[in-house]
C-alpha cells in the first residue's frame, strides 16, 4: 500500500525500491511567510482527497546550489515539509530515525541525494527527513520580537516536525515511542539545543550527533548581526523594516555581510569562516547553552551517540569557505581572535613537526569548532548520568589527486548507505571501494542498532573502558594528524562565543 492517512489528510508515495515506500514533501506546518513570517510555525491546512507526495517540497530561502539538490526560487513558500521512507507497513511498529540536515544554519535541505533514506529503511527503520527555516528567516533576531517574533524559529520548526512524527508516524509503520533524532554539523548542534528545550521534551528518546558545531550566540551578538544585515539590505533594523525586506533581500544582504568579513582580516573571529546565524540563548525557546544544560542532567533520559571526524576543517579549506592561515604570525592572530589558550597552537605544532602552518591551523580550528565540542558534549552527558557512545570517523585513502581526508561531512553518506551516489564522489574521493562498502554497512548497522535498542555495537562511553569507536577501512591510510590533544584544551572555557 502506497497511501497513508495523516492528521491533515491522505498522502500517496511511491516505491523507492522493491521493499521501501517513499512519501515526499508532506506539509507539517503552514508556509511561514506573509502574516506568518518571523512567527512560530502554524498548523498545516488540511486537504481533501489524496495528496500526491512523490517529490520533495521547496527548500528554504538560501543562495546555495548544492550538487544534485533543488535550489530555492523566490516565491517558493510551502517549505516546511517532511519526507518518509518505510518498509511497506504490515502492522508492525518500527523504530523511527528523524534526520536534521546541516549547513551552518544557512543552507541545505532534506532533498540532498546523500540523505536518501532507502538503505536505512531497509535496515529496519522508518526514516524521516525535514526542511526548516534557515538564515535570517529561521535564526535572525527580530528586535523587540518577543512572543510575536521569537528567536530560534528554525528550532521551533524542528519541534513542530517532531510533533508531526509523534502524531502521524504510526500510520507509516513507525513507533512514536521509539524515536531517534539524528543530524550533522548545525543539524547536530540543533539537536543539542533540542535536548535542553522544554518544548522538545519527550518528542525523542535517542540522539545521534555527527560533528556538532559550536557555538550558540548571545542576544547581543544576534542583535548586532541583525543591524549589519538590515543595513546591507537598506532597511531599518525594526520588525517593520525587516518584514518589508523580501526573503531574497535578506539572503543577498547576508551574503554581502559575509563577504565583508572575508575581505577584512582585522574583523575578528568571523573573518576566518563567517557564520552569521546560530541558535540564540534567548532564555525562552533556548533556555540555556546546551553544554551547560546537558551537564546538569537536563537530557539524561536521552541516549546519546556522538561522532566527529579526524580532519574536520580540511573540507572547509578545500571548498574555499575558510581564510588561509599560512604564517606563524597569522596563526597567533587567529588564536587571539578566538581566545584560544596560550600555548595551544604551539602544542599542535610540536605534535605536527613536519606539517605546514596551514595544516596546524586546520587541525586547531577543526577541534575548536567540532572535535573538542563534540567530546565535551559526550563527556558531560555521561557525567550527568546519560548513556553515551562516542565515535570518530577516520577513513582516508590516497588517490590520484592526493590524500582523501577524513573531513567534515565525509561520514554522512557512509552512515546513510549512500556512498555510491554521484554527490558523494567529492566527499569520499571518487568511486567507493569494496572496503568502503563494508565500512558503510557497518555504520548503517550501528545507526539502526542504536535507534532500535540503544546499542550501536560498542561499549558505552560511561563504563570503565570509555571506548571511542574509530571508523576506518582496512585498506585505509594511517593517521596523518595527531589524535586531538585534549590536555591543551583544558584551559578553554567552552563554549567560545564569537562576536
Amino acid at each position: 500500500m502506497d497511501t497513508f492517512k495523516t492528521t491533515h489528510g491522505a498522502v500517496r508515495g511511491f516505491r523507492a525500491s522493491a521493499d521501501v515506500v517513499a512519501v515526499l514533501g508532506i506539509p507539517y506546518a503552514a508556509p511561514p511567510f506573509g502574516a506568518r513570517r518571523f512567527r512560530e510555525p502554524a498548523p498545516a491546512a488540511a486537504w481533501a482527497g489524496v495528496r500526491d507526495c512523490t517529490a520533495f517540497g521547496p527548500v528554504a530561502p538560501q543562495s546555495a546550489e548544492l550538487p544534485g539538490a533543488p535550489v530555492w526560487s523566490p516565491g517558493d513558500e510551502d517549505i516546511l515539509t517532511v519526507n518518509v521512507w518505510t518498509l511497506a507497513p504490515d502492522g508492525g511498529s518500527l523504530p523511527v530515525l528523524v534526520w536534521i540536515h546541516g549547513g551552518a544554519y544557512t543552507f541545505g535541505s532534506s532533498a540532498q541525494p546523500d540523505f536518501d533514506g532507502d538503505a536505512l529503511a531497509r535496515a529496519g527503520l522508518v526514516v524521516v527527513t525535514l526542511n526548516y527555516r534557515l538564515g535570517f528567516e529561521g535564526f535572525g533576531h527580530v528586535p523587540a520580537g518577543g512572543t510575536a517574533h521569537p528567536d530560534n524559529r528554525g528550532l521551533l520548526d524542528q519541534v513542530a516536525a517532531l510533533r508531526w512524527v509523534r502524531e502521524n508516524i504510526a500510520a507509516f509503520g513507525g513507533d512514536p515511542d521509539n524515536v531517534t533524532v539524528a543530524g550533522q554539523s548545525s543539524g547536530a548542534a540543533s539537536i543539542a539545543c533540542l535536548m535542553v528545550m522544554d518544548r522538545a521534551c519527550g518528542l525523542f528518546h535517542r540522539a545521534v550527533l555527527h560533528s556538532p558545531a559550536s557555538p550558540c550566540y548571545t542576544p547581543d551578538i544576534a542583535a548586532a548581526t541583525t543591524r549589519e544585515v538590515a543595513a546591507a539590505a537598506g532597511r531599518p533594523a525594526t520588525p517593520e523594516g525587516l518584514a518589508a525586506a523580501t526573503p531574497q533581500d535578506l539572503v543577498t544582504a547576508s551574503d554581502r555581510v559575509v563577504e565583508e568579513y572575508r575581505r577584512d582580516p582585522s574583523s575578528g573571529s568571523r573573518h576566518y569562516d563567517p557564520s552569521l546565524y546560530a541558535p540564540v540563548l534567548d532564555g525562552d525557546v533556548l533556555p540555556t547553552d546546551p553544554l551547560a544544560g546537558i551537564a546538569t542532567g537536563a537530557s539524561r533520559e536521552v541516549d546519546l551517540l556522538v561522532c566527529h571526524t579526524t580532519e574536520e576543517y580540511w573540507l572547509l579549506d578545500a571548498v574555499g569557505s575558510s581564510a588561509k592561515v599560512t604564517t606563524g604570525e597569522q596563526l597567533d592572530r587567529f588564536a587571539r581572535d578566538f581566545g584560544i589558550p596560550d600555548g595551544l597552537p604551539a602544542g599542535y605544532r610540536a605534535a605536527m613537526p613536519h606539517a605546514p602552518v596551514l595544516d596546524v591551523y586546520l587541525a586547531v580550528f577543526g577541534d575548536l569548532l567540532f572535535g573538542e565540542y563534540a567530546r565535551r558534549l559526550a563527556e558531560r552527558h555521561a557525567l550527568a548520568g546519560g548513556r553515551t557512545f562516542l565515535a570518530r570517523f577516520d577513513r582516508r585513502r590516497t588517490g590520484p589527486d592526493g590524500t582523501v581526508r577524513a573531513w567534515h561531512c565525509a561520514d554522512v553518506p557512509f552512515a546513510f548507505g549512500a556512498i555510491g551516489k554521484d554527490c558523494a564522489a567529492f566527499l569520499i574521493g571518487g568511486a567507493p571501494t569494496p572496503a568502503d562498502h563494508d565500512l558503510s554497512a557497518r555504520m548503517v548497522r550501528a545507526w539502526a542498532g542504536f535507534a532500535a535498542a540503544g546499542d550501536p555495537g560498542w561499549p558505552s562511553f560511561d563504563d570503565s573502558t570509555g571506548q571511542t569507536e574509530v571508523w576506518r577501512t582496512e585498506d585505509g591510510d594511517e593517521d596523518e594528524v595527531p589524535a586531538p590533544l585534549r590536555t591543551l584544551w583544558a584551559g578553554a572555557d567552552f563554549p567560545l562565543l564569537r562576536p
